[in-house]
């Protein structure tokens, strides 16, 4: 059963979805785009590739579904449907990424953008231990992860209810860590949000 701080993002995102994206194209320094380059040269063309919190079919979104066989996943029903119609040769599942499955050793990549900082931090360990397992013998991870010591805030964001929680730096290594990754580039990168600066931690690993 989806946790009930999860079920708030999902709905929190199927409400919010025409203002999300307006407040998202007002974002100045986001760095996703390289990130994402840097993953897709790394990959066979054609590789299994899963993105969770893909959204409404971001351009990240359509990149990995045009070299790769992609499975996106998402808590927001309208966010989902809508990334259907603009990625059609992806595949996408309402689905809560804490809770998703699939076969270990299938996946080449998962990526992730900028989705964990809604994530309960305390299930973060489990779930970095259970993408590790999807992976295949040379599989990457990339991932936005929260910078701050939150352990769990839930409030009004964008006009809905959100909630938001994360681990600092140090915590996301280490958890990262035992769930067996390696650390292939890692930084701390701040952006420049329509309310102020934000950091976040961008983490590329290896299995």
């Amino acid at each position: 059963m989806t946790d009930a701080r999860s079920a708030l993002v999902g709905a929190g995102y199927d409400a919010m979805v025409d203002t999300w994206e307006a407040w998202s194209a007002q974002v100045e320094g986001d760095p996703r785009a390289a990130w994402c380059d840097e993953l897709v040269a790394r990959l066979p063309a054609g590789s299994r590739v899963v993105e969770l919190g893909c959204g409404g079919g971001t351009a990240e979104t359509r990149l990995l579904a045009k070299r790769f066989e992609l499975t996106g996943v998402d808590l927001s029903a309208e966010q989902v449907s809508r990334a259907r119609v603009r990625v059609p040769e992806g595949a996408f599942l309402h689905a809560d990424l804490a809770e998703v499955e699939f076969e270990p050793g299938s996946i080449a990549a998962v990526a992730t953008f900028y989705c964990f900082n809604h994530v309960p931090r305390e299930l973060l360990g489990a779930l970095f231990a259970r993408i590790h397992s999807w992976l295949d013998a040379d599989g990457l991870f990339l991932a936005t992860l929260g910078a701050g010591d939150t352990t769990g805030w839930t409030g009004e964001w964008l006009g809905t209810t959100m909630y938001f929680s994360s681990w600092p730096p140090e915590t996301n290594r280490l958890l990262l860590q035992e769930a067996g990754f390696g650390r292939l580039r890692d930084e701390l990168v701040t952006i420049r949000e329509p309310e102020g600066d934000a950091t976040f931690h961008w983490v590329l690993a290896s299995r």
